[in-house]
């Protein structure tokens, strides 16, 4: 049996099993690893991803699939532009046009899951939201405070 039939379990933080081809789970480096160390044996094998929720999971499955026969093109590095439909496709730019924090949740997948092109991507729309914006700007959008350091420099001052 092909890679492109042998079916694969992934199962999520929550228990919940995505079903998919080998070659679909294999865009994971993680996942590529797990199913090499294992002995090849008949069935359905189950992958477990006890970091990643089921709707990141999902969401990452979705992305391996468009992506498992033509994989995407490497970012140009520094961004060219603040709109990431100008240096991805429309594609990979509508996938990760979703909440911050899944956003943020799809990193973390990624990185985990050891996928280079959807950590790029992920990283790359992040990038597009915080460039020419103030640091004050940034860490509003992040809901980050201030540090108490640099709070004491201002009232100082």
């Amino acid at each position: 049996m092909s890679t492109e039939e042998r079916k694969v379990n992934l199962v999520s933080q929550d228990g919940d099993s995505f079903e998919v081809t080998q070659a679909v789970a294999c865009v994971s480096e993680l996942v590529k690893t797990m199913i090499a160390d294992e002995e090849d044996e008949d069935g359905v094998r189950e992958i477990p991803l006890p970091n990643v929720k089921s709707p990141v999971l999902a969401k990452v499955i979705e992305f391996c699939a468009h992506h498992v026969n033509n994989p995407m093109a490497d970012i140009e590095k520094p961004l060219k532009s603040g709109d990431l439909a100008d240096v991805v496709s429309e594609w990979d730019a509508a996938f990760v046009d979703i909440d911050q924090e899944v956003l943020f949740e799809v990193i973390l997948a990624a990185n985990y899951m050891d996928i280079k092109s959807l950590l790029d991507l992920a990283c790359a729309k992040v990038a597009t939201l915080i460039k020419g914006k103030t640091s004050d700007e940034i860490r509003e959008m992040f809901h980050i405070e201030k540090p108490v350091e640099e709070e004491a420099v201002a009232a100082a001052t």
